[in-house]
């Protein structure tokens, strides 16, 4: 059984009161895991606990090597250019009083390319997008070369090709290079397609976890938004695609 790269043992989180039971889940390297939950269940919160950015209320979060953290948004003191913001990924391989590397430079310049964002270098990171932004802090998360890569909302808002961009990326990280990959997200068709294991956060402090394609059962997404959310199969060129679909009904 390989270890664990990303591991909570009976982790309680939150601000002054746990938000759930106490949580015990793993991510191994190689594999993406997602959490999944509705708004205001501590979805970030958990992320900053497990980054290390928040103190745990009981339990332990054990982390074998660096954590690679993309935040739902960043909002800088100065105009930086995106290659800037980038660069900073480099800081903990930057000696105290030393000044980034060539090769810092040219790791920099490899993660901007491996998002398409190459072209974008000398641009403010204020004048972009909320899509741009956020590819620029993957990017900025690739740079600092990691084993673990933790992700809130990565896809939120990116446009339709970039959302495929980022999955191929992402599965690309951990099938290819053995990074372990924690990412957040309300789209329960984006864990279908891309995550291992999912956490599921539900109401009354509860929670599951396990392989996604038992998590996601359409009882269990309902347990989760109350909303009616459909699993539909579609084969395109020679692949079947697993899609949950939720069953909107505006009328009141």
């Amino acid at each position: 059984m390989t270890a664990a790269t990303l591991e909570a043992r009976r982790l309680e989180y939150g601000y002054g009161e746990p938000l759930f039971r106490p949580l015990d889940f793993a991510c191994a390297p190689g594999e993406v895991c997602a959490i999944l939950g509705a708004n205001g269940r501590g979805k970030t919160t958990l992320l900053h606990t497990l980054a290390g950015v928040l103190p745990a209320l009981g339990g332990e979060v054990r982390a074998m090597g660096g954590i690679g953290f993309v935040p739902q948004r960043f909002t800088p003191t100065f105009s930086y250019r995106v290659f800037d913001i980038v660069l900073m990924g480099r800081a903990g391989h930057v000696g105290l009083l030393h000044m980034p590397s060539r090769r810092d430079e040219a790791i920099t310049l490899e993660a901007l390319d491996a998002l398409g964002i190459g072209a974008l270098a000398q641009r403010a990171f204020p004048s972009l997008s909320g899509g741009q932004q956020q590819l620029v802090l993957i990017a900025r998360a690739l740079a600092t070369r990691s084993n673990i890569l933790v992700l809130d909302e990565p896809m939120s808002a990116l446009d339709l090709f970039n959302q495929q961009a980022v999955m191929r990326l992402i599965r690309r990280l951990a099938g290819r290079e053995g990074v372990s990959v924690l990412f957040t997200t309300h789209d329960p068709s984006h864990a279908s397609l891309l995550a291992d294991n999912t956490l599921l956060l539900l109401p009354g402090r509860e929670w599951l976890h396990g392989a996604t394609r038992t998590v996601l059962s359409e009882e269990n997404l309902k347990r989760a938004y109350d909303i009616v959310v459909k699993r539909v199969d579609v084969d395109h060129q020679g692949r079947r695609h697993r899609i949950l679909v939720p069953l909107f009904d505006p009328r009141d």
